[in-house]
This record gives structure tokens, sequence and C-alpha cells, in this order.
């Protein structure tokens, strides 16, 4: 005799495991509508939401407070009486850009060991298609002893959270959902469209869902590649990249793309996860791998324009004190993971530079630990022989191009990594 199905949540209770850039809005959201508990295993990260403090500045303390159905815990068992599962771990790299994905099995493993018949698990992170039926599910079934589209289902529906953008909100922005069954697409679309005001795109299955993730960082990262080594033979030709951007870019179909450094949590990790699938089933990805290539020695490349242009000057490296204004991935945002200024940093450092770094949003004791760099909170005035903008915060940009160039001696170099202090007045950018 076959098995029932039972039947999908009337009412959804919702439980958010992982609160980071991607779990926390999501829960508030949530937490506005229908009852929803908030999971991380950091009790610190826990402690400081429940006091309405978010680290990662993605929220306010006035948002959590709105959120009157949200209550945060580090105990599984707050979560035993959740009917959905939305799992938004980090999937990160390991030093071999493979994927890592610990963090993505532990949270299968948990949520595993509170599902009921009729429970709905949804996956948020970012993985490589496949992922959540091939890995996930069979840790669910093993923690659960419960038999996949008989007793639970799962659904796909991709982050696309932009840390640091106050424009394009979670629910500005189109989501992407699927199911593991007819049935469970239409519940968890129904489910994202109860919070997403710019509507859903429902995919066909959980492998296409997975796919869109992963190509949407992996585009970009090609893109940013082409403009980055454009940016580099331009350099050897004794043209400004802007320039011919800018050129261009006047005709219609030229895609507005920029050279920078590509860190972060998305752009700079998302490729290795589709690359490393496609090398698993035989297939040799090589235009991918070319732009992680390119876009990963960038750093490098910034920091060897920096020690030329202060040869140029007649300023000696060694010995010399240079300024890096900024070490988070991207501006206006505290994130570090994956930050490529790092990078500039050491190559300084190896040519015997005395280098500063100031960012007045990143967090001292995060860069200490995880970069091996003690920020200087107020870098001195009239004292560096390079001054180098890696990452335009709104602070930075407050101040200007005078601002900037106030911290350097009279004869200093000056370098604009993304050009956002105009042409006139530094003596480089990308």
């Amino acid at each position: 005799m076959t098995p029932s199905v039972p039947p999908l949540p009337s009412t959804p209770c919702i439980a958010v495991v992982g609160l980071g850039y991607v779990g926390l809005p999501l829960a508030i959201a949530f937490g506005h509508r229908v009852e929803t508990v908030g999971f991380d295993i950091d009790a610190t990260r826990v402690a400081e939401l429940d006091e309405g403090r978010d680290r990662t500045g993605e929220c306010g303390a006035g948002e959590m407070r709105a959120a009157t159905r949200l209550r945060f815990s580090t105990d599984p068992a707050a979560l035993g009486a959740c009917n959905v599962f939305i799992v938004t771990v980090p999937t990160p790299v390991d030093e071999a850009n493979r994927p890592a994905l610990g963090a993505l099995e532990a949270a299968s493993r948990l949520v595993g060991s509170l599902l009921k018949r009729g429970d709905v698990v949804v996956y948020e992170s970012t993985v490589y298609p496949g992922t959540t039926e091939e890995v996930c599910v069979p840790i669910l079934e093993e923690a659960s002893g419960l038999r996949f589209n008989v007793d639970f289902s799962c659904g796909y529906s991709p982050e696309r959270i932009n840390p640091g953008d106050r424009q394009r909100r979670l629910a500005t922005i189109t989501k992407v959902t699927s199911g593991s069954t007819p049935a469970t697409a239409d519940f968890v679309d129904a489910l994202y469209r109860s919070i997403i005001e710019a509507g859903t795109h429902r995919a066909p299955s959980i492998k296409v869902a997975e796919a869109a993730k992963v190509i949407e960082n992996t585009q970009r990262d090609v893109n940013i590649a082409l403009v980055n080594e454009l940016a580099m033979i331009f350099n050897t030709m004794g043209i400004d990249t802007r320039d011919v951007l800018d050129a261009a870019g006047t005709k219609w179909n030229f895609l507005p793309f920029s050279p920078g450094l590509v860190g972060g949590h998305c752009i700079g990790v998302d490729p290795y996860y589709l690359t490393h699938k496609a090398t698993v089933l035989g297939y040799h990805p090589e235009l991918i791998l070319t732009a992680r290539r390119i876009n990963s020695r960038m750093g490098l490349h910034v920091a060897h324009q920096v020690m030329r242009l202060m040869a140029g000057k007649r300023i000696h490296v060694v010995d010399s004190r240079i300024l890096v204004l900024g070490l988070t991935f991207k501006e206006d945002c505290p994130d570090l993971r994956n930050t490529r200024v790092g990078e500039i940093v050491r190559e300084l450092q190896a040519s015997h530079a005395n280098v500063d770094v100031h960012d007045p949003l990143a967090d001292p004791a995060e860069a200490r630990a995880h970069l091996g760099i003690d920020l200087v909170e107020a870098p001195a005035m009239d004292a560096y022989d390079a001054v180098v903008l890696a990452v335009p915060h709104a602070a930075f940009l407050a101040v200007g191009l005078d601002g900037v160039r106030a911290h350097g001696k009279a004869t200093c170099v000056v370098y604009d990594v993304k050009s956002v202090l105009g042409a006139d007045g530094v003596d480089g950018r990308l």
C-alpha cells in the first residue's frame, strides 16, 4: 500500500536557520506576518539581536521591534513547533577554492533532527546545481528517519541580498522559487509572495533555481574580469581606462562594467561552485576560471601600480609609509569576507613598506583575527608617502580628494582604486 503524502502546513510557523546578511532580513520580514524563530549558533550574535543591534548594519532596531511575531534563539528546542525551515547559512570555499559545505551539512542535520511529517525545508544558501537533492536531502532523511517527498519536501529559493544596498532590499528584489513537488513549489512560491513586493519567479525545478543563482554572480565575475584585463592592457599603453570606458559607453549596447577588486561572499565565491560541479562531471570550464584568475590578482596589480608611481616620484618604497583607506570587500558595508584589499597590504609590506590601514566600518578584532591587520583609528596628516583609496566608503567621499590627500606628504602618491575622486589630482586609478 502506497503511504499517503501528508498535507503541507496550512499555518506556517517558520524557522530561519542562520542570522547573517541573508537570514536576519528574511526572519524580520516573516516575523511581521507569522510566528517565526530566528536561530543561530552564535550566542553573541543572538544576544545582540535581542538588544536590537545588528552588527552587519542591514537592519535597524525599529525593524526588529516591529516584527512582533519574531523571536531569536540558540536553542534547537525552540524550533520544535516550526513546520517550515529556511536555511540561510554561509557556503564559502576552502583554501583550494572547493565548495565548503560544512555549515550547510550541519544545518541540515539540525533541521533533520527536528523534522515532522508534512514539514517543508527551503534552502537559500548559494550552491552548485544538485546540492539540495544530492547532499542535503540524504542528511535530512538520515537525521529524521523520514522519506523525501513522502513525509517531507524541500524547496530552493536563492538569496539575492546585496549588502550595503539601501535601494534594493529583500522585498523589492524578485524572488526565484522552486519545490521538489508541484504542491511544494506552489507552497514555497505563495510563502515568498506574502513578503516580496516585487513578486516571484517560479523555476521548473530545484536544480534550475540553484543554477540560476550561481550564474548570476558568475556572469558579473566574467564581465568584470574583462574590464580588469582591459585596465591592465591600457595601463601598459599609458591610456586612462575610465576615459576609454566613457567613450565606448556612448554606444547603446555597450555594457557598463567597471574595473575593480572582486571580493565578498558572492561574486568571488559562487563561480567556484559551478566550476567544481562541472569538473566533477568531466567538463573543464575555461572562461570562468580564467576570469577568476584575472580578478584574483587585481590586488597585486594595484600594489604594483602604487609602487611604480612612487618610483616615478623618486619615493623609495623601502621604509616608506603608506596609508590604505578601506578594508571591507565593498563600500558602506562592514563585511570583511574575502576582501581583496588584504592582498594590496601584504604585497606592499612584502616590499618593506610600513602600511597603515584605516576603515571606520570594519571591526578591528575581526580584521586582526582573520586578516592579521591592525586597523589605525585616526591616521596622521601630512605623514604618508602614498595614500590608496581602496574602498570608497561614504565617510571618505565626504572629505573628497583634498581630505584624502591631506594624509600624505606634499609629494605623495594618491591612488584611487574605484575612480571616485576624478582623474584630476590623483596619480593613478584602475
